[in-house]
Order: structure tokens, then C-alpha cells, then sequence
């Protein structure tokens, strides 16, 4: 339960942040965290199939 809530407050002040920065500013960050996170799982996924 406790994770949770730390999990929402950490929600709650990212959203807040994303709403004072403009919006181009705002894409930028979200594609490259999304690139990001893309190629973690493609890495993880090709790490186990070679194991």
C-alpha cells in the first residue's frame, strides 16, 4: 500500500512539472523516454534468447 502512494505523489509531481513546460518541450521528453524504453526491452528481450 505504501508503494502505491509513494507511486502516486511521484505521479502527481511529474504531472504537475509537465504542465508548466510547453508542450513541444513536453513531446520531445515523452519520444525520448519512449525511445528509451524501447530499446531496454528490445536488449532485454534479445539478452534471453541468447541465454
Amino acid at each position: 500500500m505504501l508503494v502505491l502512494v509513494a507511486a502516486l505523489l511521484l505521479l502527481g509531481i511529474v504531472l504537475g512539472a509537465v504542465a508548466h513546460i510547453p508542450l513541444p518541450l513536453t513531446l520531445v521528453a515523452a519520444t525520448v523516454i519512449g525511445c528509451w524504453l524501447l530499446i531496454f526491452a528490445v536488449r532485454e528481450r534479445t539478452s534471453r534468447r541468447t541465454r
